[in-house]
C-alpha cells in the first residue's frame, strides 16, 4: 500500500510553499500527497465576518484546496494528489489526520509562530500533539533540500534516546544522496571552564560519544557520507550555526504527557524559528 505525505493548508504563502516542498518529498518517497484544510467553525473572533455563513466558508475552503491541488499537480504531473476538508480544531484535526501519514508538513514564518490555520500557538500544539514526524517550511525555504548538493543536518542530544532521530536523518540523507552533518553541542563543567586541558578532554569525550552514537547508523547506511561535528557550546546555537546552508534540519522532540501545555523542547523550538531550511521534528520517548 502506498504511503502518503500530509500538508496542512490555509490561505498563507507559507502553507503553499509547504505543499510544494511536500510534493518533492512525496516524489522521493514514492508516496501520495494529501492536502488538508481544517475548517474551524465558528470562525475565531480575530477573523470572523458577520456576513460569512458556514456554507460560504466551506465553498471558500473547497476552492482553496482545488486551486492548490491544481497548482501542485501542474508542477508534479506524475504525483497522485488529493485534497480533503475537515472540521474541528486545527491542531487536533491535523494530528489525527497525520496518524497514518509518513510525514506532516506545515508552513512557518520562522521568526514568529507557525502560521495561518495554524495561527498563534496552534502550530506548536500540532507539532506537540502528533508522534508523526513534522516538517515546518518557510515561504522562502520551499526550494531547499531535495538534491545531493545540500546537506541534511541533525542535532544529536546524547542525553536522550537518539534512535528515531538518527534513523529519520540517515534515511533522508540516503534519499537525497547527500552528506549528513551530525551536530552535538557540549559544555565544560563551570568549575573547569578556564582549564584548557579540561576543555580538550571534554572535547575528546564528546567526539568519542558522538561517534559511538552514530556507528550503528553508519553501518546500516554505508552509502551516506557523515560529517561529525562535536561543537563546544549550547546545542541550539551550535545546530543553528552548522545548519546555515542546510537543505533539511532534523531535531528530536521528547514526548511529554502534558496535554494542556504544548512542549517541543528548546532546541526544536529554536531550530523552527531561526533555521532558514525546512526543519523536521521527530518525536521520541
Amino acid at each position: 500500500m502506498t504511503g502518503h505525505v500530509t500538508v496542512g493548508l490555509d490561505n498563507s504563502p507559507e502553507s503553499l510553499a509547504a505543499a510544494h516542498w511536500a510534493a518533492r518529498e512525496a516524489v522521493l518517497r514514492g508516496a501520495d500527497l494529501l492536502l488538508v484544510h481544517v475548517e474551524e467553525w465558528p470562525l475565531p473572533a480575530a477573523v470572523a465576518m458577520p456576513t460569512v455563513t458556514r456554507d460560504d466558508h466551506r465553498d471558500w475552503a473547497d476552492g482553496l484546496l482545488a486551486d492548490a491541488v491544481d497548482e501542485v499537480r501542474r508542477a508534479h504531473p506524475g504525483l497522485r494528489i488529493s485534497g480533503r476538508r475537515m472540521s474541528g480544531r486545527p491542531a487536533g484535526a491535523l494530528a489525527v489526520e497525520a496518524a497514518d501519514a509518513e510525514l506532516l508538513v506545515l508552513g512557518s514564518r520562522g521568526l514568529g509562530t507557525v502560521m495561518g490555520a495554524l495561527m498563534g500557538s496552534v502550530g506548536l500544539a500540532t507539532v506537540a500533539a502528533t508522534t508523526t514526524p513534522v516538517v515546518v517550511v518557510r515561504a522562502d525555504g520551499s526550494e531547499h533540500g531535495h538534491g545531493p548538493d545540500t546537506e541534511v543536518v541533525v542535532g544529536v542530544d546524547l542525553h536522550r534516546p537518539t534512535g528515531p532521530v538518527l534513523a529519520f536523518a540517515f534515511e533522508e540523507a540516503a534519499r537525497r544522496r547527500c552528506v549528513l552533518r551530525a551536530v552535538h553541542g557540549w559544555k565544560v563543567p563551570l568549575v573547569f571552564a578556564h582549564s584548557g586541558e579540561a576543555r580538550a578532554e571534554a572535547g575528546r569525550e564528546a567526539a568519542k560519544a558522538l561517534g559511538e552514537a552514530l556507528l550503528p547508523w553508519r553501518q546500516e547506511h554505508p552509502s551516506v557520507a557523515v560529517v561529525e561535528r562535536p561543537v563546544m557550546g549550547a546545542g541550539a546555537r551550535a545546530l543553528i550555526d552548522e545548519a546555515a546552508d542546510a537543505g533539511l534540519v532534523v531535531v528530536g522532540r521528547h514526548i511529554r504527557r502534558a496535554p494542556l501545555v504544548p512542549h517541543i523542547g528548546h532546541v526544536a523550538h529554536a531550530a523552527m524559528h531561526h533555521c532558514g531550511a525546512p526543519v523536521a521534528v521527530v518525536a521520541h520517548e
